[in-house]
């Protein structure tokens, strides 16, 4: 399964993907990583998804990551007496805690925490900001707004409060409970929602138990204000711009995607870029204008991983958009000003990690030798995510006896996961290297690549040789 490209795509599966046929498809079009919804569909229909998954795995004898993807909190507004109502810019409007159906001046809100925690001056964006409405005062079960913009609300409506952290769990009781299942089926990520602060990943993870890595969705201001913090804690990122665009003005989303970008690959955390990249795929065969330069921006800013959503998941065109994602990637990384970018984007080590220093002089020799490959031997998977945080422009092909650690690197740049349960020592790696790059097509006779490994085999932590090898096979 030899891509074409550094960048990964994540795709999202729904009823127009759960077959075990589309599934195939869309694996050999170019999909990495596959996610589940856990907002959607039942325990048994992702048992499924998830069998069908790990048998197309099995037939081509290379890893697929799996991600679960958890709903977290959902805030809704209540029901209208006539299912919808008009709105009209400056009129008053009321949300409350009353259970009956509400009119054209006020709607039930049925989340406590919410009314606590506005003030005067804050704003409730519903049905996904078409409705912004201004808090002008509150009291005891109730809030009282200024409707600022839209034309109509209708029932159960989500919405989005800015700027405001709330005092709730990030993981709700359906999450646990969604969570545990996905853990039983063996999934390789869990994709925690809601995140605002670094305490929320440290309670999922008292929860995993390393079952899984632990990916952090970047959907609220308070969480850009911790950034750093939660980056330290999570094993992945996802930038989810969908709510993130609607809680921060638009103008901000680029500027966002690249701070985070660049502060993920500087503690080597692979970032997956989320939402709507190529949207108008889930009813045309060809992507806008637009659609194809957002694809190509991310991947311009050094994204791990680029992602899928309804596309994919209910759309049309579900093995197209995947096509397409791909040739704009492989496009894009030949471009000589992308080379530049990742160059001059590379980090500098911070600390003193020998396997760190290993990796960060392999790019430097596998570059100088014009070497086609590295090869990492990793046992937990740091080794090949500190080379894949130089960005190299060679593939990396990760090693490991450890077959959810070949998964889990299925999301990272340039990251080419291979299983090898072989026993090893230091007498024959070299070979035994050579012999799996050439079968998995990355070199030939003649060619020459770099290796690197520790000793002793079989221990996380303690990469420390480093090898220049030249194929005589």
């Amino acid at each position: 399964m030899k891509r074409q490209r550094q960048t990964k795509i994540l795709a999202t599966i729904g009823p127009a993907s759960n077959s075990e046929e589309m599934i195939e498809k869309l694996f050999l079009a170019g999909v990495d990583t596959f996610r589940m919804n856990f907002s959607h569909g039942s325990h048994e229909d992702h048992k499924k998804v998830h069998e069908r998954i790990r048998s197309v795995e099995s037939k081509y004898n290379h890893p697929i990551g799996i991600l679960a993807d958890m709903q977290g909190p959902k805030f809704r507004i209540g029901r209208f007496e006539n299912d919808s109502i008009p709105l009209k810019e400056g009129q008053a409007f009321r949300f409350d805690s009353d259970e009956a159906l509400g009119d054209e001046t006020r709607v039930n809100l049925p989340h406590p925490e919410v009314l606590s925690s506005m003030d005067v001056g804050s704003q409730i964006f519903l049905d996904d900001g078409k409705v912004r409405v201004e808090i002008t005062g509150k009291g005891d079960g109730y809030l009282d707004g200024i409707v600022q913009s839209g034309s109509a609300l209708s029932n159960n409506k989500g919405f989005n409060i800015p700027g405001v952290v709330l005092p709730i769990p990030a993981l709700t009781e359906k999450d646990k409970v969604d969570l545990d299942y996905a853990l039983s089926l063996g999934v390789d990520w869990i994709a925690q929602s809601f995140v605002q602060k670094p305490e929320d990943i440290i309670e999922a993870k008292e929860i995993i138990r390393g079952r899984a890595g632990i990916m952090a969705k970047i959907e609220k201001p308070s969480a850009i204000e911790h950034i750093d913090a939660i980056i330290l804690q999570a094993d992945a990122i996802m930038l989810a711009r969908g709510d993130l665009g609607v809680e921060i003005p638009p103008e901000k989303v680029p500027a966002v995607q690249k701070d985070v970008l660049r502060r993920a690959r500087k503690q080597g955390k692979p970032v997956v870029v989320a939402t709507q990249m190529l949207e108008s795929m889930i009813t045309n065969s060809r992507p806008t204008r637009a659609e194809a330069s957002d694809v190509a921006t991310a991947v311009y800013d050094g994204a791990d991983c680029v992602m899928l959503s309804a596309e994919t998941a209910a759309g049309s065109y579900p093995e197209q958009s995947v096509i397409i994602m791909d040739r704009i990637a492989i496009c894009t990384e030949e471009d000589v000003l992308y080379k530049e970018m990742m160059k001059k984007a590379r980090p500098y080590n911070t600390e003193s990690f020998a396997f760190d220093a290993i990796t960060t002089a392999a790019y430097h020799v596998a570059r100088d030798l014009k070497a086609k490959a590295i090869v990492n031997y990793t046992t937990g998977g740091g080794t090949a995510l500190s080379a894949a945080r130089q960005r190299p422009g060679v593939r990396v092909l990760a090693l490991t006896p450890d077959v959810n650690v070949a998964r889990r690197l299925a999301i990272s740049y340039g990251v080419h996961p291979i299983h090898d349960e072989r026993e090893m020592d230091f007498s024959g790696p070299s070979r035994h290297a050579s012999k799996i790059a050439i079968n998995e097509g990355y070199v030939e006779k003649g060619d020459r690549f770099i290796m690197t490994a520790g000793v002793p085999f079989g221990v996380a932590g303690t990469t420390n040789i480093l090898r220049v090898v030249d194929v005589e096979e």
